[in-house]
């Protein structure tokens, strides 16, 4: 009577495609978990928190009202700008200025980027002057501004474009000179001559970088307008902040704080708009 060998206990599959069918699974499960809260609650409650230990602060008297104001009273005070015209007049100078400011600046910031980035002259004769340039504190120029472009809207709206053009270039030209060289050996074996390269491969590689240039970009473009408008301003978000300084009117300072915050979050979300639209080829993560 033979005895046969019993065949060896199978072993658990344990390769890497089982491990993330276990794995996925999970994640999607959690997922599913957190998508019983909508996100936009989960993103507000952080805000709520601050704002009603806020009130409780100012109630109980914690926080004096000469210190700053509760948010109630920051609330009647923007309800009372708004209803009279002055803050969205205020609203519509600034914004006129930073857009002006945008464009000038823009346009000088992208335009030196090409001229450096697409070719080794260019940048051997922009490049270093740029560098050079951009070292220099901007809010330092301000004097200058004033003796050069008197005390009009020329020197707000050239802080704003000085502050837009370097962040411009040098993320423009980044994103220039960061686009993978096969892809350009690609398109040269298709026959795209250079002209055909700029077009349908340099400048759409460069443009994830022209989209954070923007971005960061508009926030200095709302910084520099803060400091634009102490020059003498007669209008807009600056001029009210400092009328309620001389007064000590801590809601209304408040009040054009948020709106700073406002136009620039909302100013974010544009930007972002502009990337979901013309970066639609690129995946990205977007967290788990």
């Amino acid at each position: 009577m033979t005895v046969g060998h019993a065949p060896p206990p199978s072993l658990p599959d344990i390769s890497p495609v089982s491990l993330l069918e276990e794995v996925i699974p999970a994640a999607r499960s959690g997922s599913g978990r957190r998508a019983g809260v909508p996100r936009w609650l989960r993103r507000t409650i952080g805000p709520l928190l601050l704002l009603v230990t806020w009130q409780v602060l100012s109630s109980t008297g914690i926080l004096p009202a000469d210190v700053l104001a509760s948010p109630g009273t920051i609330a009647r005070a923007g309800w009372e700008l708004i209803a009279d015209g002055t803050l969205p007049h205020a609203m519509g100078v600034s914004l006129q200025r930073v857009a002006v400011g945008l464009l000038l600046g823009g346009t000088i910031g992208v335009s030196l980027a090409l001229v450096s980035g697409l070719s080794r002259l260019g940048e051997d004769l922009v490049d270093a002057t740029v560098q050079m340039l951009r070292t220099v504190p901007w809010v330092g120029l301000i004097p200058l501004f004033i003796i050069w472009l008197g005390i009009g809207e020329a020197p707000k709206v050239a802080l704003i474009a000085l502050g837009v053009a370097f962040h411009l270039y040098l993320n423009v030209y980044a994103g220039i000179r960061g686009v993978d060289a096969q892809l350009v050996e690609a398109g040269e074996s298709l026959g795209l001559k250079r002209w055909g390269l700029i077009r349908h491969v340099v400048l759409p590689g460069a443009l994830p970088g022209a989209m954070t240039g923007l971005r960061y970009s508009l926030a200095t473009a709302w910084l520099a307008l803060v400091f634009g408008e102490s020059i003498n301003a007669d209008a807009g978000i600056g001029f009210l902040m400092n009328q309620a300084r001389e007064f000590f009117r801590t809601d209304v300072i408040v009040v054009c704080l948020v709106v700073y915050a406002f136009l620039g979050l909302l100013a974010d979300a544009v930007v972002r708009t502009l990337e979901r639209l013309l970066l639609q080829w690129r995946p990205t993560f977007t967290g788990q």
